[in-house]
């Protein structure tokens, strides 16, 4: 499960940083280490994801250039790192 003490990014982040990027489910998976099912999955909510994928999916998001916003534990935008 998600660690609950560090913020996560929220699945509309999630879909918003990998159209800026234009990369596919498929590309971002790869890129994050996971499974393109893991990257459907929290896209869409559907489920929780575990600590891990999340970390790898920011990670990932972070290493192209994008930086998550919050406010306190909520997930509130995306920057792009000049």
């Amino acid at each position: 499960m998600v660690n609950l003490r560090e913020p996560v990014i929220t699945s509309a982040q999630l879909r918003a940083a990998r159209a800026w990027l234009d990369w596919s489910q498929e590309e971002l998976a790869v890129k994050a280490g996971i499974s393109k099912r893991a990257v459907v999955r929290y896209e869409s909510g559907t489920s929780v994801s575990h600590a891990e994928t999340s970390t790898s999916l920011r990670a990932a998001l972070e290493a192209a250039g994008l930086r998550f916003s919050f406010d306190g534990m909520r997930g509130t935008g995306l920057n792009v790192v000049e």
